[in-house]
């Protein structure tokens, strides 16, 4: 259970998301307004739409707390239950298309969300790398797959075979995210990290999948140490520190279960690549923010100004 479910009330964690959301838009708008293009014959003013951003966001990351698995379903569950909140709700069409265009302005919350979280981890505490499959769809239709023909790749895991995408990720103790990326499926695990690690130092804890005795010497190079597992044919002892370090590092494995089996991150319903990544995005945005609140609630700050 993710830590906004504590709160049993749809709405009250619908009010905690908003008013998030509506304070982190304007502070965008009020920074970026100056640098926005001005409309002129060539690229005329768009039509505005009858949900402002922050409703649009809001209602972007809110379904990953009601246990909808596709946009569909959650599109009716709002018609029918907050149709008070959202008094002028699109079409079910214009609905998913404002979804995924609205989808950059997630990825802004996301990366802010990353930052905040680096921020607040000490160069002293552990990180943990690992990687985990996003296939798009069974490896049976691989070859009649259109949506993602060109852009995915064949991988394999520890589950086996796939088709899709991979998710790299770097995390602290605590489960926050720190880094990320998406890769393609048959992208080298050292590769992905190599794309995220380098604003993020000390000691980086991994599988085997990142051995490497240069990929080592690189990270200390750059002022990381990166401790990995061994393989099972490897003639190499493990001492009980080190055991104990390689146990720590189950709980990114966590992050992606909660990503996965309650938040549903790895799907196969969208019909376009934008709709996939827009997917992506919009879960990982809600489980940074609900990490955000898990941490800023534990720390006793006041979160009435959150129910105002």
């Amino acid at each position: 259970m993710t830590y906004l479910n504590n709160f049993k009330n749809l709405s009250t964690i619908l009010i905690i998301i908003y008013c998030f959301i509506d304070d982190f838009i304007k502070g965008i708008v009020n920074t970026i307004q100056y640098a926005l293009k001005r409309p002129d014959q060539n690229s005329p003013p768009t039509k505005k739409h009858n949900l402002n951003l922050s409703e649009l966001i809001s209602m972007g990351i809110f379904r990953f707390f009601t246990g909808h698995k596709n946009w569909k379903d959650y599109y009716k569950f709002i018609s029918n239950y907050h149709s008070n909140d959202f008094k002028d709700l699109p079409n079910y069409k214009n609905f998913l298309e404002a979804i995924n265009k609205t989808s950059c302005f997630a990825l802004i919350i996301l990366t802010y969300l990353m930052k905040f979280f680096k921020s607040n981890t000490e160069i002293s505490d552990l990180k943990l790398a690992d990687s985990t499959k996003l296939k798009v769809c069974e490896n049976k239709r691989e070859f009649t797959h259109k949506v993602c023909k060109n852009i995915a790749g064949k991988g394999k895991g520890s589950m086996g075979w796939f088709y899709g995408f991979k998710l790299h990720v770097i995390s602290n103790e605590l489960m926050q995210i720190l880094s990320l990326t998406i890769s393609t499926g048959n992208t080298d695990d050292r590769k992905g990290l190599d794309k995220i690690w380098n604003d993020i130092f000390g000691m980086i804890i991994a599988d085997a999948g990142y051995l490497g005795k240069n990929w080592i010497d690189k990270a200390q190079s750059l002022g990381k140490h990166l401790f990995t597992a061994v393989k099972a044919n490897m003639k190499k002892l493990m001492t009980s520190a080190q055991h104990e370090l390689l146990k720590i590092r189950q709980k990114v494995e966590t992050v992606f279960s909660v990503l996965k089996l309650r938040m549903g991150i790895e799907t196969t319903l969208p019909r376009s690549p934008l709709g996939y990544f827009s997917h992506y995005i919009w879960c990982l945005t809600a489980y940074q923010l609900d990490q955000y609140f898990r941490h800023i609630f534990t720390k006793k700050l006041d979160f009435n100004r959150f129910l105002a």
